[in-house]
């Protein structure tokens, strides 16, 4: 039941963020500041995810084959890789990590 409760408030939530960002001033928009904040705020949040989700097991901080295939990918874009040969890097990167540590 908690779980449910949990899901009407983010559905209300985001509700309201959707809405509040409907009733924002066209000319507040236009503002280089706001403009450059909306172009940049993604890359953050994406970037703030992948390292939660490559570096994180529950409460604790580990250095495993998914940061290998992270860095691997890193590389891969350096390198100028189309996008898929980049998650396929990272993807056999980590798999094979996975397969010789058992």
């Amino acid at each position: 039941m908690n779980a449910w409760i949990a899901i009407a408030l983010t559905v209300a939530g985001c509700y309201g963020v959707k809405l509040l960002g409907l009733s924002v001033p066209a000319g507040v928009l236009e503002r280089p500041v706001v403009r450059r904040l909306a172009t940049l705020l993604p890359v953050a949040l994406l970037a703030a995810l992948t390292a939660q989700q490559t570096f994180a097991s529950r409460q604790d901080l580990v250095l495993d084959a998914r940061a290998a295939g992270l860095a691997a990918a890193a590389v891969a874009l350096v390198l100028r890789a189309p996008f898929l040969v980049v998650i396929a890097v990272a993807v056999v990167v980590t798999a094979a990590l996975r397969a010789v540590t058992g």
